[in-house]
């Protein structure tokens, strides 16, 4: 396994991981608005984006991209894994990285969590700061936790 910072070259690859990631996973818990809305925050302009602020990484397993990861200062923005790869510890290597390297700076990491995620984020240490609510479109909202983690 290995963990890298992303290039250009990874742009493509990670917009598919987060959006196969999230067109098949968030239907399980979220109605079609809040999906559509989590594809487009995840376009690949803020991929391309993150990738220029070497905020980005890849997780590669036997040469194969299973995973990435990002954090914008101590903020943990994106952490997905292939559906097929997840429940294997991918998630939470890449937790492990992100967490190392803001470490380095910072006292705490923070992480707005989605419902499939939020439970991985408790193991790993993470405490709800908050419940949010964000409206998405046709009247449906957002529900998600802020959580905040000490390094």
């Amino acid at each position: 396994m290995e963990y890298i910072k992303a290039t250009g070259k990874d742009s493509e690859q990670i917009y598919k991981i987060v959006q196969d990631t999230v067109r098949t996973v968030y239907p399980k818990y979220y109605p079609k608005e809040v999906v559509d809305f989590f594809c487009a925050l995840h376009n690949r302009e803020n991929i391309a984006k993150d990738i220029a602020s070497q905020n980005a990484g890849i997780l590669s397993d036997n040469h194969q991209i299973v995973g990435t990861g990002c954090h914008d200062g101590n903020h943990i923005t994106r952490v997905y894994v292939l559906p097929e790869f997840q429940g294997k510890g991918y998630g939470s290597y890449i937790m492990q990285c992100l967490e190392n390297e803001i470490k380095k700076r910072y006292a705490t990491a923070l992480l707005d969590a989605s419902l499939p995620a939020s439970c991985l984020y408790e193991h790993r240490g993470y405490r709800t700061q908050k419940h949010e609510r964000y409206p998405v479109e046709n009247g449906v909202i957002l529900v998600y936790e802020v959580m905040e983690k000490q390094l």
